[in-house]
């Protein structure tokens, strides 16, 4: 952590959709949040999350926000449940590879509307969207999530924590631990 609360370096920005992946990362001064691709969404072999660990790795990325997409009155949908998940997996995965970095869950309300209105904006039709507004819209969670760390001189968003527990059943058994993954909230409300 650098001495303003929050660490310094590049960051990841993440959009989980059904179908694709969006990924953005910051420059080292955390300023400008620019699209980096868009994966392709594979849950039976998870290659989208082993390309995403690979970016994380490549840009030497010091914290990843994953876009956590609740709704407009600020309760939670099936949506939201994927986001939860998938950073959730990551978490697991960064641990795997023997990666510490950290993961947080950052609101996204709206920010593929305004990721298509962006692009609208820009003159790309309906069509020309599909192949980029998940970059728009991981570009629009990270810079939200880079702007409110500098503006507030600390961390935002609600962390994953990979917890390990022991089998009760075998408590002696080195190979009985297993992997929990639980979401641990800051206690504070996110500012917007």
């Amino acid at each position: 952590m650098a001495s303003g609360g929050y660490p310094r370096g590049v960051k990841i920005g993440v959009d989980v959709g059904m179908v694709r992946v969006g990924v953005a990362a910051c420059d080292r001064d955390g300023l400008i949040a620019t699209p980096v691709c868009t994966l392709n969404r594979d849950s039976r072999k998870n290659r989208d999350l082993r390309l995403l660990l690979r970016n994380i790795e490549d840009l030497s990325a010091v914290e990843v926000f994953v876009g956590l997409p609740r709704n407009l009155s600020g309760t939670e949908s099936a949506s939201t449940a994927m986001a939860r998940d998938y950073a959730a997996a990551l978490v697991e995965a960064l641990s795997g590879a023997g990666l510490d970095v950290p993961v947080r869950l950052i609101d996204e309300r709206l920010s593929s509307v305004s990721a298509h209105r962006s692009l609208r904006q820009a003159g790309l039709n309906s069509r020309e969207h599909r192949k980029v507004v998940d970059q728009v819209a991981a570009v629009e969670i990270l810079q939200h999530a880079i702007d409110t760390q500098r503006s507030l001189e600390r961390d935002v968003g609600e962390p994953v924590v990979q917890h390990r527990r022991r089998n009760l059943d075998h408590p002696s058994s080195a190979s009985s631990e297993e992997s929990e993954i639980t979401q641990t909230y800051s206690g504070r409300k996110e500012e917007q």
